[in-house]
């Protein structure tokens, strides 16, 4: 039986290619610059680790190429220099080798801001490249708390194929919203905000970023409304985090530093999400039936659009995929991975700019809030 090959470059800590594997499609090239995440892709991974994309003369013959390419400036909290930046620009690389290459399937993973950011012009020019050269794409905007893990992550993923129909891949599923509500023991936020969004998350913690480029650690904070007080509101473990983009716990632990274990795990591309990409290339299935329009130059582009044989469409589909209900809860995750109460400073700060904003959050969450303040403000006086 014939075994799918893939080369990921800006592999990070190999997001893509384990999803991948978990589906029977082998790596037999991974690459990033960054050293802390060539030693977990060097422990983790049987294939040649290169570094500098740059100096990447050229790939080995695969099916498929993966490409997480910088987000520095597309995000909404980065440089937003755009698709021509000096990170963010890097993805001529990936163009550079698979143009050579020719492989079968490529992959691309960014945040949501490439659709929006100056009117669509990072989207723009990816698919105005690959239509130039005759490949067939498609994109389509995600969230990985959709495969079973507990954190928001909205992603688009494009596939590209020179020869096959990537809505095969990536429109061949649709699982549609959740109607409801739903009950939880545990809310996910961003202490290290307060002013202008909390990041809420019922039952998920918001999206895990990368930090900063010291190696200072910022992961989201949850608060497990059922803890005792000192102990409710927590920050996760980075073991947790781990499990949090769909990666075993200590996934990262040949990386000494905590703040750069975050880093790495804040960057990497959702596991499970590249397993479901990875199911559909191995067994394409047959695209929806759901409502579909002419792509109009110029418009605002959709959250799902596809351009096959010359005929570009947008496409109404969702950013549930699948219907995975067999995931850990986020109150579980933290209870036997690992977390650690928010410290006093942080929870002090946080709590006032939030009484300060004109956001709306429950009061009870306030409540909890102070009292995690008084807490742990006792205690210091205690101890002093």
């Amino acid at each position: 039986m014939y075994r799918m090959r893939a080369a990921g470059l800006f592999s990070g800590i190999g997001g893509f290619e384990l999803g991948l594997s978990r589906v029977g499609v082998t790596t037999e090239l991974l690459c990033d610059n960054w050293a802390p995440a060539i030693a977990v892709l060097s422990q983790r991974f049987d294939a040649e680790v290169a570094g500098d994309v740059t100096e990447l003369r050229s790939l080995p013959s695969v099916d498929v190429v993966t490409a997480g390419f910088p987000c520095t400036d597309l995000s909404q909290v980065g440089r937003k220099a755009g698709i021509g930046g000096d990170e963010s620009g890097l993805v001529r690389e990936v163009f550079r080798l698979v143009e050579h290459a020719k492989p079968m399937w490529l992959i691309l993973e960014n945040v949501p801001n490439m659709l929006t950011l100056h009117k669509g012009a990072p989207i723009l020019a990816i698919t105005s490249w690959l239509e130039e050269r005759g490949w067939n794409w498609a994109y389509r905007l995600v969230d990985s708390q959709y495969f079973g893990v507990r954190q928001r992550r909205r992603r688009v993923f494009l596939v590209a194929s020179r020869i096959e129909d990537p809505r095969q891949v990536l429109f061949a599923d649709e699982a549609g919203v959740i109607n409801g509500p739903r009950s939880h023991r545990a809310y996910g936020f961003y202490w290290t905000e307060g002013n202008r969004g909390l990041g809420w998350g019922e039952g998920v913690t918001p999206t895990l970023k990368g930090g900063s480029k010291l190696g200072i650690s910022s992961p989201p904070a949850v608060w497990r409304p059922a803890g005792p007080i000192g102990e409710a509101i927590v920050r996760p473990s980075v073991e947790a985090g781990e499990r949090l983009q769909g990666f075993r716990s200590g996934w990262t632990r040949i990386v000494p530093k905590e703040g750069t274990r975050w880093k790495l795990v804040g960057n990497a591309v959702t596991a499970p999400v590249a397993s479901w990409i990875g199911q559909r290339l191995v067994g394409p299935g047959q695209p929806v039936d759901v409502h579909r329009t002419p792509l109009v130059p110029g418009a605002p582009w959709p959250s799902a659009a596809a351009s096959v044989s010359g005929e570009s469409e947008a496409w109404s589909l969702s950013e549930r995929p699948l219907s995975v209900r067999n995931g850990q809860s986020l109150d579980s995750l933290l209870t036997d991975y690992g977390a650690a109460p928010l410290s006093l400073n942080a929870t002090k700060g946080f709590a006032k700019r939030l009484e300060a904003s004109t956001l709306r959050r429950r009061p009870d969450f306030t409540a909890a809030l102070h009292a995690h303040v008084d807490f742990h403000s006792s205690r210091l006086a205690t101890n002093a």
